[in-house]
């Protein structure tokens, strides 16, 4: 029979952390005036965490037979805390604690090698604060794949950027990508992408690597197609070639050819060019694409047309703030209100929606032409209010096209006329910034009732967004915008 009490064990060495008896190690933590030295016991330090058995290999005992250990400056004593706690009793407790702070404890116990803890830390955030992961999704992905050990975190983000891609390849730094992470995602089958989009964003990653490479690719030598090949090389096998159509084969593989094996681009050759070729390269199945089907808004992200920066940038343009904010201090929160394959891509849908809703932002991704899409988007302050037939007066409003893969840089126009910032008008306008000049949606004149939009530069906003025209909207939302509280 064996009786485990695990309970008074645990206790006994939490008293004797607390008593601070028989110690021989001090840890310094914090940064003064927050400053906190730490009493503990070597053996427990070296058994408990890797990180510790390393420090006091190679510290040096003073005199007094103790042994001095500094932690970096960001790891704060809250949250060291609660890892000697852990170290001596084994009880963790992170019910009072907000999701920011336990993703920061997170990295923290991942930096000192408690691997256990670790895990036991990346579940707690995964199965209880799984809406603060997905407000932050950016951040997490970048910071899950920056520490290798995260591995339930790399699967979590890597189940939703497998169903909205765009999440991650049209983020501003999809380039900073870290080589496994891209990996992970292009190896995947379920990856919700065309191939020829997986294709040329694998390139744009890959000469993102080597700034040294010309800008034109008729100017690229030998060896710069050497140069992307050696980057690649860890990527090229994952694409399904094989599912990719000859018009954009010709387009968009044909260019970077030389980085291919000869074999590969013979028999990608040769399935165009005859019926019957035989081909002996490797052939990966195609991926599995999902039908479209109602969203799942446990795991739906925020938005299918914006990310995280873009967020940011629009609050500190409301803000009119100096300095940008960044993801993780964007002082507001935005609320879905609609969502036009969810809703509906016509007037009446908006009007219903957005009726009597204030400070708003309306976000549209319109297409360009069949491989370009831009992102335009319009802010009202005050009320939409459908009571209201002609123009209305605002002096904060501004309209704007946002940065993405194809765009280096986002444009902002403020309202120049404030007396003809909008044009409300329920049976005849959607959104209208500008009344039907600068940004108009579903304006029945302009043949764009359904799935369109009208752009034309005017005096009534400062700069122009995008070229004058008639836009097919592929997706568009509205939110409204709260502060945090």
């Amino acid at each position: 029979m064996v009786i485990k009490l695990f309970e008074k064990l645990s206790n006994n060495y939490i008293e004797l952390f607390e008593k601070g008896e028989d110690y021989n190690v001090i840890i310094n933590v914090g940064e003064s005036p927050n400053a906190k030295e730490f009493k503990a016991y070597s053996g427990i330090l070296k058994y408990r965490s890797k990180y510790f058995q390393n420090e006091l290999t190679n510290a040096i005992i003073n005199t007094n037979s103790i042994t001095r250990i500094n932690l970096k400056p960001h790891i704060s004593t809250q949250q060291f805390e609660i890892i000697i706690k852990y170290i001596y009793g084994g009880i963790i407790s992170l019910e009072e604690f907000d999701a920011q702070f336990i993703f920061d404890l997170l990295l923290v116990t991942d930096e000192l090698l408690f691997g256990e803890l670790t895990e036991i830390i990346e579940t707690h955030l995964i199965e209880s604060n799984a809406h603060w992961l997905r407000s932050h999704f950016s951040h997490i992905y970048k910071s899950s794949f920056e520490n290798k050990n995260l591995k339930k975190l790399q699967k979590w983000c890597n189940d939703i950027v497998a169903k909205y891609p765009n999440l991650i390849f049209d983020s501003e730094n999809f380039v900073f990508l870290k080589e496994d992470a891209l990996i992970s995602l292009i190896q995947r089958d379920d990856l919700q992408m065309e191939e020829i989009k997986i294709w040329n964003n694998v390139i744009k990653w890959g000469i993102a690597q080597n700034t040294g490479l010309p800008s034109d690719l008729g100017d690229w030598s030998c060896e710069n197609f050497m140069t992307l090949n050696s980057t690649l090389k860890n990527c090229l096998p994952f694409i399904r070639y094989f599912q990719i159509s000859a018009d954009d084969a010709f387009n968009n593989i044909w260019p970077y050819s030389h980085i291919l094996e000869k074999k590969l681009w013979k028999d990608l050759s040769g399935k165009f060019m005859f019926n019957n070729y035989k081909i002996s390269s490797i052939v990966l199945p195609p991926r599995t694409i999902s039908k479209p089907d109602l969203p799942n808004r446990s795991m739906e992200p925020f938005s299918a047309v914006i990310n995280e920066e873009h967020t940011a940038e629009i609050a500190s343009w409301i803000d009119k703030t100096t300095t940008a904010y960044s993801t993780t201090n964007n002082p507001y929160e935005f609320k879905l209100l609609l969502r036009g394959s969810r809703d509906g891509f016509n007037r009446k849908s908006f009007w219903n929606l957005c009726n009597l809703k204030e400070n708003t932002i309306t976000v549209i991704n319109i297409k360009i032409s069949d491989n370009i899409e831009r992102i335009i988007s319009g802010y009202n302050p005050i009320t939409w209010d459908r009571s209201k037939i002609g123009w209305v007066n605002c002096q904060d409003s501004f309209i704007f096209s946002l940065k993405n893969s194809v765009q280096k840089d986002s444009i902002l126009s403020r309202v120049k006329r404030p007396e003809y910032a909008f044009h409300y008008d329920d049976a005849y306008r959607g959104a209208d910034f500008g009344g039907g000049c600068n940004l108009s949606m579903f304006v029945g004149s302009y043949d764009c009732q359904d799935k369109g939009c009208y752009c034309a530069h005017s005096s009534r906003y400062q700069n122009q967004i995008v070229d004058n025209g008639y836009y097919f909207i592929n997706e568009y939302e509205v939110f409204q915008i709260h502060k945090k509280i």
